[in-house]
C-alpha cells in the first residue's frame, strides 16, 4: 500500500474528493512529521508509539575485512508496535479483504453454439 492506496481509501469512506481526501492525508503526515522533529513521543492508541531515541557511539565492524570503524552518536526514530495492531497482525486475513483485492474467479472459456 502506498499513500495514494491510503488516499483513495479516506476519499471513499469519508465519501469526499480525492483531493480533498489527500489534504487531509497530507496534514495528518505533516502533523506527524512536526511531533517527530520535535523529539516528543506519540502515541497513537492501538496503533503503536513513535519515539526519538538518541543511540550510544559504538564501535562498527566491517564484516568483509574485518576492520573497525568508530559510529558517532546520533538520533533515530523508533516505532513500537501497539498490543491490538500487533494481534491482528498475527491473525490470518479476513476472506472479505482478500476478496476486494484479488481478480474476479476463473474466466471460463466461451464454446461455440452448436450447429444446426
Amino acid at each position: 500500500m502506498i499513500k495514494a492506496d491510503i488516499v483513495k481509501a479516506v476519499a471513499e469512506s469519508l465519501k469526499l474528493h480525492d483531493r480533498d481526501a489527500l489534504g487531509i492525508v497530507d496534514h495528518t503526515i505533516e502533523a506527524l512529521k512536526d511531533v517527530i522533529k520535535k523529539h516528543e513521543r506519540l502515541e497513537i492508541r492501538d496503533f503503536g508509539v513513535f519515539q526519538v531515541k538518541q543511540r550510544k557511539a559504538r564501535i562498527g565492524r566491517n564484516p568483509r575485512d574485518k576492520k573497525e570503524y568508530p559510529i558517532a552518536p546520533h538520533k533515530s526514530v523508533t516505532f513500537k508496535v501497539g498490543k491490538n495492531l500487533k494481534i491482528a497482525a498475527r491473525q490470518e486475513p479476513r476472506p472479505a479483504a482478500a476478496a476486494t483485492l484479488s481478480a474476479p474467479g476463473p474466466m471460463l472459456p466461451q464454446t461455440a453454439a452448436p450447429s444446426e
